[in-house]
């Protein structure tokens, strides 16, 4: 059944963003017959035919589906969306907010790919350079000379908090004003119940998000073959300059532990790649993006898993169990 999960015949839940994109064009006094219609594709006000936001979307209520069939305890939420079907097939808490850690790096990386040049070459700041201690970085020096691309594998595959701050810097002259086009992006997506003040997730009570609002801003990065590219990379060898104007060689190696080939995926999943996060308030999080046996595309995502352990633990129990 199309947008819908499989317990919920009847949904008609649509988000106000949603609804707000539907009259952007402009505003009418006609009457929508069954606005909040999720089984329509389009409808038509006048001479002119539109496109419901929701119609190539899953929908689904707040009513958790699948948590008694998979070790649920262990984390505190989770989804598993298929983008060819429209199907919710896994719900926990998929609405509540959390704190996303890291993979905050992909809707960094989403706006970068879409909206910047690959090839352009990043001056690294001080800023950028000298994170917190406990901050995970790809290890640019001030001064440094790099690629937007190569950058973008520091931040997808090591999880560069340094390479995060360049790419704001490189692309909005600041974090500041780079988290502003972020909120922006996710309204665009439909993330309503999202919001950044930084583009690596570093913590902040302001920084949250929910497992539906990132199933939205992955389904809108995996679009990207650039995006799906750096996340199905294992291991890549990159090259600058630094400061002196020396050539500086690093090996960057993928944290998540399916392309890493550390976990085993499920009898008939395919793991094509995703983003790993992980702090004290966040927990253990993961978004992963996997083919199953008849090839349908699958988004799984855990927030907030009490181990490393049981993050992978509780991602093969829903795709073993609902991937298929």
């Amino acid at each position: 059944m199309k947008c819908i999960n499989r317990f919920m015949k009847k949904s008609r839940l649509l988000c106000v963003v949603c609804i707000a994109a539907i009259f952007i064009s402009g505003c009418s006094t006609e009457k929508i017959a069954n606005a909040y219609d999720v089984y329509s594709n389009d409808y038509t006000m006048g001479n002119n035919t539109y496109t419901y936001f929701g119609s190539n979307l899953c929908v689904t209520n707040n009513v958790n589906y699948g948590t008694d069939q998979t070790h649920s305890q262990v984390a505190e939420g989770a989804g598993l969306f298929n983008i060819d079907t429209k199907e919710v097939l896994y719900s926990q808490n998929i609405f509540d907010r959390l704190y996303p850690a890291s993979t905050t790096k992909i809707l960094t990386a989403y706006i970068i790919i879409r909206y910047g040049n690959l090839d352009d070459m990043v001056t690294v700041s001080a800023n950028a350079a000298n994170q917190e201690e406990s901050s995970s970085v790809c290890g640019i020096n001030e001064g440094d000379v790099i690629s937007v691309r190569e950058l973008l594998y520091g931040l997808m595959l090591v999880s560069g908090n340094d390479a995060a701050v360049a790419l704001a810097e490189y692309y909005s002259g600041s974090v500041e004003a780079f988290a502003e086009v972020m909120n922006e992006e996710a309204l665009k997506m439909g993330a309503s119940n999202s919001h950044f003040v930084n583009p690596s997730g570093y913590p902040d009570d302001n920084h949250y998000t929910t497992v539906y609002d990132m199933y939205l801003i992955f389904s809108n990065a995996v679009s990207l073959q650039a995006f799906q590219e750096i996340i199905n990379t294992k291991t890549i060898d990159v090259t600058y300059s630094s400061a002196s104007g020396s050539i500086v060689e690093k090996t960057y190696n993928n944290s998540n532990h399916y392309i890493a080939g550390t976990c085993e995926a499920p009898e008939g999943i395919s793991v094509i790649g995703g983003k790993t996060g992980t702090t004290y308030d966040a927990g253990y999080c993961l978004v992963l993006l996997s083919t199953n046996e008849k090839g349908e595309r699958l988004i799984s995502i855990v927030f907030k898993a009490d181990g490393k352990s049981n993050l992978y633990l509780l991602m093969n129990d829903i795709l073993s169990s609902f991937g298929n």
